[in-house]
């Protein structure tokens, strides 16, 4: 869908499949912090008018509109009015969310940013939703006890658990939390993640995080080529 900002006049893109299609959503625009409203995408024709071209403008009539998916707690995103999301566009780089208390973040930033990875730190899990809805992240980090909510049967793994295999296979989940065994392979089958740390590891991060990137590429190295080759990536 193509936006434009009423007041620098701005104009930028977000993927049709991120904007739900049932509910307006109020961003900030990323250059002068003007509160933007999209419509729902049934509304589409009023944003740009009768003489626009709509192909031109929508890309794809696909929606994510999952309510198990959206929620924190018994409240559905977009459902506070008063809640706004600063658009942030970032190019050609591979972005990590980091969803951890701030006493964690000293270990987690620099072994991140070490891998190439964007470092982005949510402070809520519905920021982090609302995050997820407008980026692909190719890294993630979820601590144990983050905004107060256990891992198993949170927000977080519930929105995760519920996009598509094909979404979900291109990123690298990594979990933190006192109950863990660091680098066990079945516990962090059994989560649905890619790893899992025992937060008195967490000093060894960057080691950590390294090899288990390392064999997470060489698992699927094999499956990511042949879909390449029949033009399916």
């Amino acid at each position: 869908m193509k936006i434009s900002c009423s007041s620098c006049n701005s104009k930028f893109i977000i993927p049709d499949d991120k904007i739900p299609g049932d509910q307006t959503v109020k961003v900030n625009c990323p250059k002068c912090k003007n509160k933007i409203f999209i419509e729902p995408q049934d509304s589409v024709s009023d944003i740009f008018g009768e003489g626009d071209d709509l192909e031109d403008t929508v890309a794809s009539q696909k929606r994510i509109n999952d309510p198990q998916s959206n929620m924190t707690g018994n409240k559905a995103i977009g459902e506070d009015q008063d809640d706004d999301y600063s658009l942030d566009y970032y190019d050609d780089v591979k972005l990590a969310l980091v969803m951890a208390d701030e006493s964690m973040i000293a270990e987690i930033q620099p072994a991140v940013e070490e891998r190439n990875y964007k470092f982005i730190a949510s402070p809520t899990i519905r920021e982090s939703l609302l995050k997820f809805r407008f980026h692909h992240f190719d890294l993630i980090v979820l601590a144990e006890g983050f905004d107060g909510q256990q891992i198993a049967g949170g927000p977080i793994m519930n929105y995760l658990n519920h996009m598509s295999m094909s979404s979900r296979r291109r990123m690298f989940l990594a979990l933190i939390g006192d109950r863990y065994k660091t680098m066990d392979e079945m516990m962090a089958y059994a989560l649905s993640a890619n790893m899992v740390i025992n937060t008195k590891d967490l000093g060894k991060f960057a080691t950590l995080l390294k090899r288990g990137i390392t064999d997470n590429e060489k698992f699927y190295k094999v499956f990511f080529d042949i879909l390449e080759e029949e033009g399916k990536i």
